[in-house]
């Protein structure tokens, strides 16, 4: 079995990833020209789509910051050593969280402190809905794959039997809870940049943005900057190892999946307090699945999970432009677009990896030779 290729870390967090995007446009140009399309002119309208107006900016925007949060709970996980693919029903529980928050205590209070109960119990429920896989797999060796996918079915029937039965609006057919009050409405971003003076479209585009790039620095910090976070990336990156040196396992494994869970939790709070204005069944729409590989492209980074959501904001929103603008272009080739940079970002992240050693080799040894040919 072939080793993993050591690269520096300038290499392996920037370049790689900016290596297998560049194949995987090249194969998506090839497949496009195939079924008859002009690459450039598809590239060139979906980035006109996506960053060709303030309208499009917002759109990606958006997506963008569902993303964030799902990269990010995939990414906590990761480094913990565990595959967390339950982002879509941690999402779905912490919409249900939010929205409990919402109807109960929107009347009475203001949104200053609103907000942030509906931002908490987001995080709560989610952070619940990952602790019993989490528990599962450290008590008792369940594979946590396994029993976070079960989960997300699960999740998804809880939802439906309560926005058919205990939540749902009297008289509309449709399965969702009645309206929030104003006070459970994220402010717009079109609406603070008014304020400030600045002329800006209405778009579903709202203040989770900050919210996420907060969770981003949260995350570094906490992963990177502290001391459980060294200890929690040490039982990820060799569990015996962190055993023999005091770190316990269990405890780790929880943490790491409560904090993914409430990461993901925190997708409510763009779609339901941003947009959307109450709770809906199929709120999530597939985010959870699209953070796995999100982390992946962002090589499990905050830094790179942040510019890999951007990168699918704009397929989102420039696609959805493709399928207006050129004739024939469905919506299953922005999905093929997407497979093929989810295959060369995640599956096939590796493959460049040893010709950039070899090339990384030969440069550092020509350099070295040339010093010691000078000194």
């Amino acid at each position: 079995m072939s080793q993993p290729v050591e690269l520096p870390r300038w290499m392996d967090l920037a370049l790689l990833p900016a290596i297998n995007l560049g194949l995987a446009l090249v194969v998506s140009a090839i497949v496009l020209l195939v079924v008859g399309h002009d690459p450039g002119q598809v590239l060139g309208l979906l980035i006109k789509g996506a960053f060709g107006s303030k309208a499009g900016l917002g759109y990606t925007l958006y997506y963008a910051t569902t993303f964030i949060f799902t990269g990010l709970a995939v990414a906590v996980a990761f480094h913990g050593g565990l595959f967390n693919i339950g982002g879509e029903g941690q999402a779905m529980l912490g919409g249900l969280g939010a929205a409990l928050a919402a109807l109960a205590l929107a009347p009475y209070l203001p949104a200053w402190l609103m907000l942030p109960l509906m931002v908490l119990a987001a995080m709560l429920f989610g952070l619940a809905w990952a602790a019993v896989p989490a528990a599962l797999q450290a008590w008792r060796g369940s594979h946590i794959v396994i029993t976070t996918i079960m989960f997300n079915f699960l999740a998804a029937a809880l939802l439906g039997y309560l926005l058919v039965g205990t939540l749902k609006e009297p008289g509309n057919m449709a399965p969702e809870s009645r309206a929030f009050g104003d006070s459970a409405r994220m402010p717009g971003v079109h609406e603070l940049l008014g304020w400030l003076g600045i002329a800006w479209p209405r778009t579903p585009l709202n203040l989770s943005l900050l919210l996420a790039l907060l969770a981003a620095v949260g995350v570094y910090l906490a992963l990177f900057k502290s001391q459980s976070g060294y200890a929690l990336r040490a039982v990820g990156f060799a569990p015996e190892a962190a055993r023999y040196a005091g770190i316990a396992p269990r405890v780790q494994i929880m943490r790491s999946m409560m904090l993914s869970g409430a990461l993901a939790g925190l997708v409510a709070i763009n779609e339901l307090a941003g947009v959307q204005g109450r709770l809906l069944a199929e709120f999530v729409a597939g985010a959870g699945f699209a953070g796995i590989a999100v982390s992946l492209i962002g090589r499990n980074h905050p830094v790179g999970i942040v510019l890999a959501s951007l990168l699918f904001g704009a397929l989102y929103q420039g696609g959805a432009e493709l399928a207006f603008e050129i004739q024939g272009f469905s919506r299953e080739m922005v999905f093929t677009l997407q497979g093929l940079i989810v295959l060369f970002a995640g599956a096939m992240a590796q493959v460049a990896a040893p010709a950039l050693g070899r090339l990384h080799k030969a440069v550092s040894t020509r350099q070295r030779a040339a010093g010691a040919a000078h000194g």
